[in-house]
């Protein structure tokens, strides 16, 4: 039974592998590389999981390109910081905790990188509505149906699951992440 269940889940993680789409992911390092030259900024988002996601590609995508002279992207990730987001979920509650860190802060030339499972967390949500009114780039990273952030999104990643299969999509997502990450580390970056 043990067998069966991890014999199962990787056969569909293969079959999301295997349909993965690559232009998206072009698109998103276009977006990127945009924002490098531009020197603007990135802001990544997500809850639980996808707060982790969001950490773990702040530390690729910044630290980890710039400790080697790779690329130079002002990213950081509206999670990481628990003094300011438990304050924030304190005083105006956990939906503004991510509108209120952009607001009097965002440009319209800077990136949002929104991770959400189910794409309809409304603290994602408020970020990237506002996000749209400023005319930020909002790239949405979701799952399951998508959900709003997928509507709001200029450039999707989405990862189509049945609702709740949050291990699987959670995978890709960060699988996502390795894959910007891994092609700079092959390419040699650009300064």
């Amino acid at each position: 039974m043990i067998n069966e269940f991890i014999e199962n889940y990787v056969k569909k993680l293969k079959g999301l592998l295997d349909g993965i789409d690559s232009n998206a992911i072009a698109d998103i390092i276009r977006i990127l590389e945009t924002a490098q030259h531009k020197k603007s900024n990135i802001y990544v988002m997500g809850n639980g999981g996808s707060a982790a996601t969001a950490s773990h590609m702040v530390n690729d995508l910044g630290v980890g390109l710039q400790r080697r002279g790779l690329m130079y992207f002002r990213i950081s990730s509206l999670a990481d910081n628990t003094p300011v987001t438990t304050a924030l979920a304190n005083d105006v509650g956990y939906d503004n905790i991510f509108v209120s860190q952009l607001v009097n802060r965002l440009e319209p030339d800077d990136v949002i990188i929104a991770i959400s499972c189910s794409g309809d967390s409304p603290n994602i949500v408020r970020a990237c509505e506002y996000a749209a009114e400023v005319g930020a780039t909002i790239i949405g990273v979701t799952g399951f149906g998508g959900g709003r952030l997928k509507e709001l999104a200029d450039i999707s990643f989405h990862v189509d699951t049945p609702k709740g299969e949050y291990g699987l999509v959670e995978d890709m997502h960060l699988i996502l992440d390795h894959i910007i990450y891994s092609y700079y580390i092959s390419k040699g970056g650009s300064k």
